[in-house]
């Protein structure tokens, strides 16, 4: 399993994440706290509480894949600020 935090501030985020998630044939779920919703579902995206960090898991065991993955998350991948 991969594990990473994104941040998705905007609506058009939103959109360009489940694009880059529906091109990878795992499963894959968000969590804020103890709610979780499908990565690849738009309006469960929306449920979330998207000013938190967001936590992606992504049930995918094949290394490659994951990198592959991670590399095309880039910009949303969560980078706090200290």
């Amino acid at each position: 399993m991969y594990v990473t935090t994104v941040h998705l501030p905007e609506i058009a985020d939103v959109a360009e994440f489940v694009n880059i998630m529906s091109r990878f044939r795992f499963e894959a779920q968000l969590h804020v706290g103890s709610y979780a919703v499908d990565a690849k579902s738009i309006m469960g995206i929306f449920t979330l509480d998207r000013e938190q960090p967001i936590q992606l898991e992504a049930f995918v065991t094949d290394e490659a894949e994951q990198q592959k993955l991670n590399m095309a998350l880039g910009r949303f991948l969560y980078h706090p600020v200290h």
